[in-house]
């Protein structure tokens, strides 16, 4: 049995077995995790090589594609009641995992990986490690630094919990079929911030709004959310690409203080 890629749902098939051995090689098993999810697995290329992963003890795989799931009970026996067929962005993972610890590793469907990382963020006290492969721009911009064009929104809110490493370029040749940009292998690691000294509502619409005004200064990018006349700080003169993680939290943290008033 073969499984045809569905436009649809941005499937793009590993089809090569270095590659896809390489990519399970980044898995690191951080804090001892050795609970992964594999989300979009297809015909199971990356599966293959998580499943004989010495630091894997437990490999539960999401699937949204019926046909692939079939797929899978057939080719992966081993994995047992270990498939589910849901949507990872609309599920409950507590019916899954409870409040247990799980990574999350994949090929992720270009067309949603961003979603993916946002509810990633949502769990990240569950999540102690991110890994696996998109459109390199995405990978890139995940793993940009402060002062990069590319810096943004998805940048800064990632880096707020994970530790991010952009571990390899692979060429899109390996896929079937071919997408028609390159792909990125990133690994993001939980770091110490268990919770943000500042209000996480607050400092996701900061970062947000901020972005939405990218070409102008911090200043502008505010007067949506406080009278920026208030403040007086040199962040407001700066454009939010300019900012850091902790910049962030600052300036939410000034924000606060004025709203308080």
């Amino acid at each position: 049995m073969t499984v045809k890629a569905k436009k649809h749902l941005g499937q793009h098939f590993l089809a090569d077995p270095n590659t896809s051995k390489k990519i399970a090689q980044q898995y690191g098993a951080h804090n001892d995790c050795f609970t992964v999810l594999e989300i979009g697995p297809g015909m199971g290329a990356l599966t293959k090589f998580l499943l004989e992963h010495e630091k894997i003890d437990l490999l539960h795989v999401a699937e949204i594609d019926s046909e692939s799931v079939v797929y899978l009970n057939e080719e992966f026996p081993e994995l047992g009641n270990r498939v589910h067929e849901i949507d990872f962005l609309k599920h409950d993972l507590s019916e899954i995992f409870q409040n247990n610890a799980f990574a999350v590793v994949g090929n992720f469907p270009y067309n949603i990986s961003s979603q993916i990382l946002f509810k990633c963020i949502e769990y990240r006290n569950q999540i102690p490690e991110i890994m696996g492969m998109f459109q390199k721009e995405v990978a890139q911009r995940v793993a940009e630094k402060p002062g990069s064009k590319s810096y943004g929104v998805l940048s800064v809110l990632m880096q707020t919990y994970y530790d991010i490493t952009y571990c390899f370029t692979v060429d899109e040749k390996v896929f079937n079929p071919p997408p028609k940009v390159k792909s990125g292998v990133i690994r993001c690691i939980r770091n110490e911030r268990k919770s943000l000294p500042c209000d996480e509502v607050l400092y996701k619409k900061i970062v947000k709004s901020t972005f939405n005004q990218r070409r102008k200064t911090i200043r502008n990018g505010l007067k949506t959310i406080c009278n920026v006349n208030e403040l007086n700080d040199r962040l407001l003169d700066l454009r939010p690409e300019r900012l850091s993680v902790d910049d962030f939290i600052r300036l939410t943290q000034l924000v606060e203080a004025i709203q308080k008033v």
